[in-house]
């Protein structure tokens, strides 16, 4: 079987297949020729490239690889072709088996606007939306009808990925190019639709197998409400908190969406929960990223059921023999720094990483020490699962486990992870999609990357937080100093000239700096031009995300160091303001 992605999900494909005995194949990027996924599978294919576009979504690149290879099945993971119904046929003309649910289907269930009318012909409620939509005058005339705010979504994709909250007509313009960009950048298509935005609800979500025997079973349900940027950050199921009845109505109203479509594979079928109902949002015709804790919880490897559907197999056990034992708490590790709750993409080497053990305590890793995590992919660098007799149990599981993980060289999530977990909103399930970035505090979070001990001054003199061992009493501490920043050669390119360290706005003395590695995909303001405090000069593109790089002064612009298209990376000043 070859795979047809990277990074940990590539990992977690591996493992069950080496457990089944099915040899594997990894196809790489430019940048992953060294990568874990590409060191554990059986032999690799290199596609060329260096971006997604240019790797893991060049079709003719995949489809050579498959032919070199001799694979006669596919395992898509999620993201990138997972649900892309043209990449699956190709796959079907060419004799090979996909691994995941029939081309018809995704192309019913994989775009969101059709999707939502075969939930609604399976008398399932779905959030009032729209068709597609390409100008920002369709925008605006949806939330006049609807009311603000309103979300703009991707069409062919999932996971947050495209996806704009809009607050008022003003908005409507920029977000409608964001949302088009990114959901480009990760699917490959960029048609995107309008959904009304609910302001306290929890996302849960069904767990569906199916096999191509006509059965359908939900495999109990997960509630991903802790999100910020419409991404999930922490997952866990079952659900806690549901009224009494809900929990199956859900359920079967899954199964209703899956044979509307005739289904087949694994799948889940999202709902948006709020005042005691609930409304179908989509359906991903994939694995999802949080699979795992449905593992825990079931005994069951989703990845073994979706390799022998996909043989032919019949499921071999109905929805009377689904139990569900304990709780299961999933955290996902990205490189971002949480920092005032900004979440700025980390890309960089990652130097250290101490793993997390103990009873009830797994990790879905896609990158060891050594690896580095490129501006150009999803900076998920890893999950972290537990599993407790109930969920306070693993509630307090998690946070035992996150305090083991320790990883250098790149800032992580791991800081808001645990903010959340320790919050007592968490623990008494007030919280809601919106919680994270409207209710909780992450001001006191430290900003940037763990640091190793090293020797405490850089040689270019340059501004720096460094770690450094201690010893008092006969105990060690590990604490970290802040150098002052002294004179030192800066690079010669105009863009690069007065690099410091990294903020995510600004300095505050009018130069405009970027935070992170990208490219930047816009600039928003030119010479002469007058700002404010926080508006946006340019969008940075990082990690398949759009960043707004934002004033912190108020003045004239008499500086633009950047064009669109253009590379730069951390610190690098792309406008000054006077």
């Amino acid at each position: 079987m070859l795979i047809a992605n990277r990074a940990e999900i590539a990992v977690r494909v591996i493992r069950t297949c080496r457990e089944m005995g099915i040899p594997t194949v990894a196809v790489y990027s430019e940048l992953d020729r060294d990568a874990m996924h590409v060191r554990m599978a059986d032999e690799a294919y290199s596609l060329g490239g260096r971006t997604a576009t240019e790797s893991y979504l060049n079709t003719d690149a995949i489809l050579e690889a498959v032919r070199k290879s001799g694979a006669d099945s596919v395992h898509p993971g999620y993201g990138f072709f997972s649900e892309n119904a043209d990449f699956a046929r190709a796959l079907v003309d060419r004799g090979a088996i996909f691994i995941g649910p029939p081309p018809a289907a995704i192309e019913v269930m994989g775009d969101k606007i059709s999707s939502r009318k075969a939930a609604e012909s399976a008398g399932v409620r779905c959030v009032p939306g729209s068709g597609e939509v390409t100008t920002s005058e369709e925008v605006v005339s949806f939330g006049d009808r609807n009311g603000w705010p309103i979300a703009i979504k991707a069409a062919f994709g999932g996971g947050g990925r495209g996806m704009k909250v809009v607050a008022g007509p003003s908005e409507a313009h920029e977000a409608l190019e964001s949302a088009t960009r990114e959901a480009t950048a990760y699917f490959g298509r960029g048609e995107v639709y309008l959904e009304r935005y609910l302001d306290w609800p929890r996302h849960v979500e069904i767990q569906l197998i199916a096999d191509s025997h006509g059965s359908v079973v939900w495999l109990g349900e997960r509630d991903c409400s802790s999100q910020r940027r419409h991404q999930k950050l922490i997952e866990e199921s079952p659900a806690p908190k549901l009224p009494d009845g809900v929990r199956e109505q859900m359920g079967e109203a899954a199964v209703r969406v899956a044979l509307q479509c005739g289904y087949v594979n694994a799948g889940t079928v999202e709902f948006i929960f709020q005042d005691g109902e609930f409304y179908f949002l989509e359906m991903n015709t994939r694995l999802q990223v949080e699979h795992p804790v449905t593992e825990l919880t079931t005994g069951l490897d989703l990845v073994e059921l979706q390799l022998r559907v996909a043989s032919g197999e019949p499921l071999g056990f109905s929805q009377d023999d689904i139990g569900s034992n304990g709780h299961a708490i999933e955290v996902r590790i990205n490189a971002e720094d949480p920092a005032g709750g900004r979440f700025v993409p980390s890309p960089g080497t990652i130097t250290g990483f101490t793993e997390p053990g103990g009873p009830g305590v797994r990790l879905d890793a896609g990158y060891a020490a050594g690896d580095n995590v490129s501006q150009y992919y999803d900076n998920l660098i890893a999950k972290l699962v537990v599993w407790g007799k109930d969920r306070e149990a693993a509630r307090k599981r998690m946070i035992r486990a996150l305090g083991e993980t320790k990883i250098s060289g790149v800032a992580t999530t791991i800081p808001a992870d645990l903010a959340i977990l320790e919050h007592p909103d968490f623990a008494s399930v007030a919280h809601s999609t919106i919680w994270v970035e409207s209710k909780l505090d992450l001001s006191g979070i430290s900003s940037g990357p763990q640091a190793q001990p090293e020797p405490l001054v850089s040689q270019n003199g340059s501004s720096e937080v460094r770690g450094l061992s201690v010893e008092v009493d006969g105990r060690r501490y590990e604490v970290t100093v802040n150098v002052p920043e002294t004179s030192g050669a800066e690079r010669s390119s105009p863009a690069r000239q007065g690099r410091r360290r990294a903020s995510l706005t600004g300095t505050g003395s009018g130069t405009v700096v970027v935070p992170m590695q990208g490219t930047i995909v816009k600039v928003l303001v030119a010479v002469g031009d007058e700002v404010e405090v926080g508006q946006t000069v340019c969008v940075l593109e990082a990690m398949k995300m759009e960043n707004a790089v934002t004033a912190e002064k108020a003045g004239k612009v008499t500086e633009v160091r950047v064009e669109a298209g253009a590379s730069v990376g951390p610190g690098d000043v792309v406008a000054v303001i006077e």
